[in-house]
């Protein structure tokens, strides 16, 4: 059966008025053709009634289609004319879909608005294109964002009668709360609701809030920790390298962990590795990182500010740069003790705020310190007359004063008391210095008369056997009056002269320079 009969033409209608061919229940004149079930499923049956129709419907599309007419289907690209025409075509289409996406961006909501009509490169073929393929990036309306809420004017509320909408509106909060999630923290996740009508009430929002502004804190905190500080038991990126470039060098072979935290830094154990010719590398070594945090030890500018060792450097320092200074501090401190034959830790190298030294004890176990060692009355004895002799060399061949000597800072090995903590440790010149020398005079007297040494001193005559001096008072009170009178007296001398004399009047002994 031939296709073409079915979409024939309506035929002629026979005899009778004009009434019956235009009633809609009137008999019909002709009969239709019949066709079997498989013509009328037929794909190309039914594209070809489609493409009538079409035909029928638009007739002026064939009349417009002037010229060559580029499609996809069937094209000899062997041409290069006709490869040159679709390359043109394709720049064409995609110049004319920037100018719509420029056009739109730059009017936006605006009542006057400019047009690139006369600058497009219209084609016959291109005018399928639609303006609803410009994507959403490029405009301003962003269907993520929320739309703004509707504003209520001055008088709080609009509408009348039963439409009246006031501020405090259920739906004018939810909404409202909703565009109020965009001030919150960036990597606050709060989803982007596109195509949703979100309202949150006050309660959520409040919770939401709450626990944005606490994630924040908290991130600006573990940053902070991270790049700035030594936490207890861990360190900084910084502070790590420092560690590599250590062991990659071949100064240290392993680092095997933390034995030590304090209120100032933490102390690790490692295995020394290789000597070199000017540095002779003990076979274990503790490394005492200093913390990077001002927080954790807030009056350490006290013990360094006065000294005049450093007091022309302290004030043009960053804070956080006293730490550096403090390990240095201690390394001098170290060297000094160790020239007078002081058993204390050898110092192996200094790296910014990280100080390599000798370790004191065996086999990654570090000795004790003197308040958790149980020692016999013969033992504690001899280290008390120890402790009393360090303390005079100390005094007067060291020119320091140890500032915070106590059962804490003293290590018992090999049948000997070790000192050790000494950064905080100054010269009898600084201004607090006897005050300092007097605090550990009471500490460990008070530490050898509780272990049971009857010989021990008390802390006045304890002062007076270590600085040399007779001050002779009767109380506690007169006693520290005539200290701070000596400070004031040697600070004004210093302040005067600008020499770096002590001026305390000693039995016999020589007044004490700088280095």
């Amino acid at each position: 059966m031939d296709s073409v009969g079915v979409a024939a033409a309506a035929p002629e209608a026979g005899p009778g008025p004009a009434w019956q061919s235009k009633c809609p229940w009137g008999a019909p004149s002709t009969t239709s053709i019949s066709c079997s079930l498989a013509d009328v499923m037929s794909e190309q049956l039914a594209k070809e009634l489609q493409l009538e129709e079409e035909n029928a419907a638009f007739p002026e599309v064939v009349a417009a289609a002037e010229g060559p007419f580029i499609t996809g289907e069937n094209i000899d690209t062997s041409s290069d004319l006709m490869l040159a025409q679709m390359l043109q075509m394709e720049f064409d289409r995609e110049y004319d879909a920037q100018l719509r996406r420029e056009e739109k961006k730059i009017n936006g909501d605006s009542k006057v608005s400019i047009s690139f009509e006369n600058y497009r490169k219209v084609h016959p073929y291109d005018s399928d294109s639609s303006e609803d393929e410009v994507d959403w990036q490029d405009t301003r309306h962003d269907p993520y964002r929320a739309d703004k809420p509707t504003t209520t004017p001055r008088r709080g509320f609009i509408g009348k009668g039963k439409d009246i909408t006031t501020k405090h509106d259920e739906v004018v909060c939810g909404r409202k709360n909703t565009a109020r999630m965009e001030n919150f923290a960036p990597e606050f996740q709060v989803g982007d609701g596109i195509g949703m009508d979100l309202k949150l009430s006050n309660q959520v929002f409040n919770a939401l809030k709450q626990h944005a502004y606490s994630e924040e804190r908290r991130s600006a905190r573990l940053h902070e920790k991270k790049e700035h500080s030594t936490a207890e038991k861990a360190v900084d990126p910084k502070t790590r390298l420092l560690l590599y470039k250590m062991v990659n060098s071949g100064m240290l072979e392993t680092i095997t962990g933390c034995i030590s935290t304090g209120k100032e830094s933490v102390v690790f154990h490692a295995y020394g590795g290789n000597a070199t010719e000017d540095k002779v590398i003990p076979p274990e070594c503790a490394i005492k990182v200093f913390k990077t945090t001002l927080n954790e030890f807030k009056n350490r500018d006290k013990y360094i500010k006065d000294d005049y060792r450093f007091k022309d450097r302290f004030s043009k320092l960053n804070p956080r740069k006293i730490i550096r200074m403090w390990a240095e501090k201690e390394m001098h401190n170290l060297t000094r003790m160790q020239d007078a034959g002081i058993p204390c830790p050898q110092v192996v190298i200094l790296k910014k705020h990280v100080l390599v030294m000798s370790f004191i004890g065996q086999d990654q176990v570090p000795a004790p310190k003197l308040k958790d060692v149980t020692l016999s009355s013969e033992d504690m004895k001899k280290a008390y007359y120890q402790i009393l002799n360090m303390m005079q060399q100390l005094y007067r061949e060291c020119n320091l004063v140890h500032a915070d000597l106590s059962e804490y800072n003293m290590l018992w090995h090999d049948g000997k008391v070790w000192l050790i903590d000494v950064s905080q440790s100054v010269e009898p010149t600084h201004p607090h210095g006897l005050e300092f020398l007097f605090r550990d005079c009471r500490n460990v007297s008070q530490f050898f008369q509780k272990g049971g040494v009857a010989e021990a001193l008390n802390e006045r005559e304890l002062f007076n056997a270590v600085s040399g001096l007779n001050i002779t008072a009767d109380n506690e009170v007169d006693f520290q009056a005539e200290i701070e009178a000596l400070e004031k007296m040697n600070e004004d001398h210093v302040q005067n002269h600008g020499k770096k004399l002590s001026t305390f009047s000693s039995d016999g002994d020589p007044p004490i320079y700088d280095e």
